[in-house]
């Protein structure tokens, strides 16, 4: 059986869903203000580990726990609909079907509380 990992491209799709993801969000102006300070090829590169554990795939992630990053960023309710509503279109662009874009979300759905902080 496949891992939603392998069904968004592998490690290429997981690359290019990142890449699309922070275009996305970069040009957002309610959430592009909190990565102002932040060097975004080592962000993407971060992201891209994440999304690999979390979806199944390789274990390369080596970052600090969720409410470690997000904590002191007073992130909020509207500014996690804004990063999925982002997350949404990307899977989409890549090709993913509707089923597998609903199992990445729900997943990062998981995660809503540490990186809320709530």
């Amino acid at each position: 059986m496949s891992t939603l990992f392998d069904k968004l491209g592998g490690q290429q799709g997981i690359e290019q869903l990142v890449d699309d993801f922070y275009k996305r969000v970069m040009a957002d102006s309610t959430l592009n203000h909190f990565f102002a300070h932040t060097d975004m090829d080592k962000q993407r590169r971060h992201q891209a580990a994440f999304f690999s554990l979390i979806f199944d795939g390789p274990k390369q992630y080596t970052g600090r726990q969720m409410e470690v990053t997000h904590t002191g960023m007073n992130l909020q309710e509207p500014h996690f609909e804004a990063i999925v509503k982002h997350f949404r279109e990307s899977l989409a662009l890549g090709g993913a079907s509707s089923d597998d874009i609903n199992a990445a979300v729900d997943r990062v759905a998981t995660l809503k509380g540490s990186i809320l902080n709530k």
